[in-house]
């Protein structure tokens, strides 16, 4: 066992602290288990909690641009109140419920660019020491998969995901970001939009499906924004393709007058960019401009026949990926962006 991180807040001597997640990948609402392992130091030290972080990089849109932070989006209480005498070994076993919002970080074992970790805090002698963190990763729940499962026989491919700072109106979100899933357009849509991006919104009796499309311009009009959700249960049974095919009509089609600002319901698209749109802070819509980010920008990656997974990592994309997450985990802590919730 390596220990890595020392508790540096209490000087030469201090224990060490090593937190180890079970190697399965989590699901949004499931089990996230582990052991955090203290080695005694030079010393007898009173540990007083060991506190788990559920931590995210995510971007947010401002009046001077976009930046990147840390956000806290859950902790947990997972020991703590015992002597650590010098030099002795003492392990603390866990079982964490996350958050059924929780991003999903892979798809069937493919690196989806988003950053998750699991940062471990010892409070030792009154000092708080954020001593270790983990990458985090996290798998889509079935519904989740059977959606984009369906893109992907549709003809949608993977561009990007990220993390967006800010709430979706009208619906029932709860962790202060959610996730956007970037997707090239099926060659039948190709000539209506420039792509569409998905949220999921997990809760305990389902799913909320957002859809977004990016709608390209036409010879008297300019390009908008559309956005429809969809409500569907954990374990519906349904013909996925044919109803994820409908879902993506009901949205491209839609002629919505520009700038509505009418609430959405299940199944009602809203257009526009005014102030009731669904991005950022206060619900306050991007103003029609995407961003790229993370790795995948700007690559439209072919969907084949297991869906949007297949082949979305590889080569230089792959390095980045890598890169990314070893920068986050070699750097986080200095600085930490937007605040915790």
């Amino acid at each position: 066992m390596v220990f890595k991180r020392l508790l540096g807040s209490l000087g030469v001597g201090a224990p060490t602290v090593d937190t180890v997640l079970d190697p399965a990948p989590a699901l949004p609402g499931g089990t996230l288990t582990g052991q955090v392992h203290l080695q005694g130091g030079q010393a007898d030290f009173e540990i007083e909690h060991i506190t788990l972080e559920l931590v995210a990089r995510v971007e947010a849109e401002h009046e001077d641009g976009e930046s990147e932070g840390v956000v806290v989006f859950d902790r947990f209480t997972v020991g703590g109140g015992f002597r650590l005498a010098a030099e002795e070994p003492h392990s603390v076993s866990f079982s964490v419920t996350l958050p059924w919002e929780t991003p999903i970080t892979e798809l069937y074992g493919q690196a989806l660019g988003i950053v998750l970790g699991v940062r471990t805090e010892v409070a030792v002698a009154g000092a708080r020491d954020k001593g270790d963190l983990d990458p985090l990763t996290v798998t889509a729940l079935p519904a989740q998969e059977a959606v984009l499962e369906a893109l992907g026989q549709l003809g949608f491919g993977f561009r990007s995901a990220d993390l967006e700072y800010g709430r979706i109106g009208g619906t029932g979100q709860r962790l202060p970001f959610y996730q956007e899933i970037e997707l090239t357009p099926a060659p039948q849509y190709a000539h209506q939009v420039n792509e569409i991006e998905v949220t999921f919104l997990a809760g305990p009796g389902g799913l909320e499906v957002v859809l977004e499309a990016d709608k390209r311009g036409g010879l008297f009009s300019s390009g908008h924004d559309a956005l429809t959700r969809f409500t569907v249960g954990h374990h519906d049974v349904r013909d996925w393709t044919a109803e994820v095919d409908g879902w993506i009509r009901q949205l491209v089609e839609h002629r919505a007058a520009y700038g509505s600002g009418a609430a959405y319901g299940q199944g009602a698209p809203y257009a526009g960019h005014g102030p009731h749109g669904h991005h950022g802070h206060g619900d306050h819509h991007h103003d029609g401009h995407h961003h790229r980010s993370g790795p995948g920008v700007g690559t439209a990656v072919a969907a084949g026949a297991a869906g949007l997974a297949v082949g979305v990592v590889g080569g230089m994309v792959a390095a980045e990926v890598v890169d990314e997450v070893g920068d986050f985990f070699e750097g986080e802590g200095e600085g930490e962006g937007e605040g915790e919730d």
